[in-house]
């Protein structure tokens, strides 16, 4: 089957979702109200609660949310089948992500622009804030742990991405600065794009590689820890000097870079070459349910967007309705990421026959991963538009390598954040300063990075890390949609459209957990296994103390928990 009609369902798909269910959830379900003053006009400091143009901030938390995750979470998936990885993807981004994402943002924006883990407090309580917060905690651990092994292997499997990965960074203050001096948007666009496509072809004629072995733990590890002490520096830098522009530029060239990987699509018109259900699995394969939902997180719905949602981006959001731009558009960008690359890895140009693709994936989890997008993009770049394979092959890895690092950029910031917040809720002075924060969350990813190993070589438990952290992060997910829920029927209003989701996702995450949970038990991957046994313990007494407040709402019972100004705002103009 040609792969277009793939890429046709789920464009279409697409479409419904945003000129249809978009505008019911934003109109009749959040009502987002053009006239309400957002957080980042009433605290407005120039650091991180900055009104933002609402084009400018959806690169930004596009390329936060985006990540590798798409990429390597369909590119595994598709072992399974193509045809459930599609039917994910599309509906997961049309009923799951868009719905969480924009929810996150809206509610966020509600209380003060406060994290979805400090909000809980106002909307269920103190006791599930704190819970909550620590899952929140865990999974920016294993995001961060997780895309500094990938990007390090990136910057070693292709040299050619070291330079133009680099290279974004002094483009992206140059715009920064340009911005905040009013510049033109689009011409600065224009420029910056070009400049960065420049970096491109200038890496695919001179990679790079480090010098020697700076730290002593080889290419990978000696990657993760310069890749570890840049994002801290970055994130204690004001978001409109580096995170907001390196975000939005990037997004950008990666929005250029699908369109152009789209069109090359139409242009080859590939056959599908791998099974629509595979039945010849190999042994130990894992059951499709629910394995499929939690290896497909981002890309269908991802409890890593609420974070951004409610911890950087709500803090620049000029106008409450741009929430559905930023939010529900960021989480189609994202599926339709994950769309391109299932095309890519189950094409014949990727793959001549079916029997060539058995090969590359020979087993669940072991097959190529991100390395897949890029070697079968860069076949469809190359004879679509006639593209150098060099070329072609060094764009898509900074893409991925682009992906990966501003979510670090964006993970550090949050994890910061959420020091800082414990430190003022327990009255510890030293976690609230930003050094000694930022260290803090510095050293807990490392830790993860090099404490999980699969035995090659210093940092090179990524794809054992991913499993925990696709579980983790659905757990997030289905506990965001909770939070919204309550939210909602707080404010009188229908949640069933949130609920529902909520209550798929929670009982496959929790399903998934307990399945891993045994496998990295018998295989004595205990740092992983500590981490399960924690998440899943305080999600479950969250859930618990949600459902008593819902039960209290049903009853018609009076509330002991005393909201916030921002929540008695927002009840009082609705």
């Amino acid at each position: 089957m040609p792969s277009i009609f793939i890429v046709l369902f789920g464009l279409v798909g697409f479409g419904f979702g945003w000129f249809v269910y978009s505008n019911f959830i934003a109109g009749k379900i959040y009502r987002l109200d053009p006239e309400y003053v957002t957080p980042a006009h009433r605290f407005n400091d120039g650091i991180d609660y900055v009104p933002t143009n609402k084009y400018v901030l959806w690169g930004a938390h596009f390329t936060a949310v985006a990540g590798a995750a798409p990429i390597i979470g369909p590119a595994i998936a598709v072992y399974l089948g193509w045809v459930p990885a599609l039917l994910w993807v599309t509906l997961g981004s049309i009923f799951f992500a868009g719905v969480h994402d924009m929810g996150a943002l809206w509610a966020s924006n509600r209380h003060g622009a406060k994290s979805i883990g400090a909000l809980t407090t106002s909307v269920v309580g103190k006791r599930a804030s704190a819970l909550f917060m620590v899952i929140i905690f865990l999974l920016l651990v294993l995001v961060n742990a997780m895309f500094g092994t990938i990007i390090a292997t990136d910057m070693v499997e292709y040299p050619s991405a070291v330079f133009p990965a680099w290279a974004a960074i002094p483009v992206a203050i140059a715009i920064g600065v340009l911005i905040r001096k009013k510049f033109n948007l689009l011409l600065i666009s224009i420029v910056g794009v070009a400049i960065l496509y420049f970096t491109i072809y200038v890496g695919s004629v001179m990679p790079l590689e480090l010098p020697g072995d700076i730290f002593g733990l080889g290419p990978n590890g000696n990657w993760i820890i310069l890749l570890f002490i840049y994002a801290g520096i970055a994130s204690m830098l004001p978001v409109w000097l580096l995170l907001q522009p390196r975000d939005y530029i990037n997004g950008a060239q990666l929005v250029l870079g699908l369109l152009i990987l789209y069109t090359a699509v139409f242009i080859t018109m590939p056959d599908v070459t791998a099974p629509a259900f595979n039945t010849n699995l190999a042994e130990g394969t894992p059951p499709i349910i629910p394995i499929l939902f939690v290896t497909i997180a981002c890309g269908a719905l991802s409890g890593f967007h609420g974070i951004v949602s409610s911890g950087t981006s709500s803090k620049q959001l000029n106008n409450e309705k741009d929430a559905r731009f930023v939010g529900y558009l960021g989480a189609l960008g994202e599926g339709s990421l994950a769309l391109i690359t299932i095309v890519a890895v189950t094409g014949s140009l990727y793959a001549a026959t079916g029997a060539d693709w058995n090969a590359i994936y020979s087993g669940f989890g072991s097959g190529p991963g991100q390395t897949g997008f890029i070697d079968g993009g860069a076949q469809l770049i190359s004879i679509g538009w006639g593209i150098p394979i060099a070329f072609a092959e060094t764009m898509l890895a900074v893409m991925v390598v682009l992906f990966a690092g501003t979510t670090m950029d964006a993970g550090l910031r949050l994890q910061r954040y959420i020091i800082q917040e414990w430190g003022n809720i327990y009255s510890i002075k030293p976690l609230k300063n930003n050094y000694i924060s930022t260290l803090i969350a510095i050293a807990a990813c490392l830790a993860l990075a090099f404490g999980v190993s699969a035995g090659d070589y210093p940092g090179d438990g990524g794809r054992l890390i991913w499993p925990v952290f696709g579980a983790t992060n659905q757990i997030l997910a289905s506990m965001t949609l909770l939070i919204i829920s309550i939210y909602l029927m707080r404010l009188g209003r229908p949640a069933k459209f949130v609920l529902m989701p909520m209550v798929f996702i929670l009982f496959l995450a929790l399903w998934a957990s307990g399945w891993y949970l045994i496998e990295h038990f018998r295989t004595e991957q205990w740092p992983l296994v500590a981490i399960e046994l924690l998440v899943m313990v305080t999600s479950i007494m969250v859930m618990l103390e949600a459902f008593s407040v819902i039960s209290k709402i049903r009853k018609g019972e009076s509330l002991n928990d005393k909201e916030d100004s921002d929540d008695e705002a927002a009840a009082t103009s609705d």
